[in-house]
């Protein structure tokens, strides 16, 4: 198993100080190794177009702020770090499950854009996707918060990689639920607090509503819910459901990834599991274990 975290800095230097008419050329040029991580789309996909719903660093202002943050990501050794906690938490992943299958990862790390409200708002700045085995996605705006947050962000979309790989939980979209995305968010956090202690590894969006019993009673409502386009309320909350298009259902940002912690940590105490091992388990079955024990 090969980890590719492609070098993408100088690419992104060169893209904001080139004119801007032979800007979307050379990111079309950087993204495509990682253009795999769409392969489950229908038809032709613009890499340059996905880079801009992505909440990706603008090709028509912000030149400036973007500089002065890519040298932060830069000079905060982000690509390196990646890379080694990539490495470091797949040794522990194998250590726990020797048997799994590992797909080669290539990572695309990417600057945000400081102009997008909700990106920087209700997403605190960060954004990634390591949901296609093969591919992890990692979007960020250097907040302090982030930079120390680099390879607990890493690891946790790592999980979400090797779970969904082959052999291991399948992504049926016919029939997946809240619950197993839920469950999913909940693993990686877990992994990822495994790794970095629960300082650093839990995923930011969820921390304010790990503790609120109306949010925890509210998301078990849904957990049967299928059809994906409804997933990012019941996950990510109303305001990113706004800004995708989706319906909102009542529920603060992060709602999912809170309620998920609090299934998982319910889950491994019961059965005595760390969090790699408990890679590949059934969703249903941490639901169905977490709720008993707390009933």
């Amino acid at each position: 198993m090969t980890i590719t975290v492609l070098d993408t800095c100088p690419a992104m230097r060169d893209i904001l100080r080139a004119p801007p008419a032979d800007r979307a050329a050379l990111l079309r040029a950087m993204l495509a190794p990682a253009a795999g991580m769409y392969r489950y789309f229908p038809g032709e996909v613009d890499l340059v177009a996905m880079h801009r719903m992505g909440s990706g660093f603008p090709l028509d202002r912000d030149e400036e702020p973007c500089r002065e943050a890519l040298e932060a990501l830069h000079d905060a050794d982000a690509w390196p770090r990646i890379e080694h906690a990539l490495e470091d938490a797949l040794a522990v992943q194998l250590a726990a499950t020797p048997g799994i299958t590992v797909p080669d990862v290539t990572v695309l790390i990417v600057l945000g854009d400081p102009g997008d409200a909700y990106f920087m708002g209700p997403a605190l700045g960060m954004t990634a996707n390591g949901s296609v085995p093969g591919y992890l996605f990692l979007n960020f705006w250097p907040y302090p918060e982030n930079l120390a947050r680099l390879e607990a962000t890493a690891v946790h979309e790592l999980h979400h990689n090797l779970r969904y790989a082959e052999g291991g939980v399948v992504w049926d979209p016919a029939t997946v639920t809240v619950g197993e995305q839920v469950v999913s968010e909940g693993l990686a956090d877990a992994f990822a607090r495994q790794l970095y202690g629960d300082e650093l590894g839990y995923a930011r969006l969820g921390v304010p509503h790990l503790h609120d019993d109306a949010v925890f009673a509210k998301v078990v409502e849904g957990l049967g819910v299928t059809g994906m386009r409804n997933f990012t309320a019941w996950v990510h909350g109303d305001e990113a459901a706004a800004r995708f298009g989706a319906t909102p259902v009542g529920l603060p940002a992060g709602a999912g990834y809170a309620v998920g912690n609090r299934l998982v940590d319910a889950y491994l105490a019961a059965t005595g599991r760390s969090a790699a091992e408990a890679l590949h388990v059934d969703s249903r079955e941490v639901i169905e274990t977490a709720l008993a024990r707390s009933a």
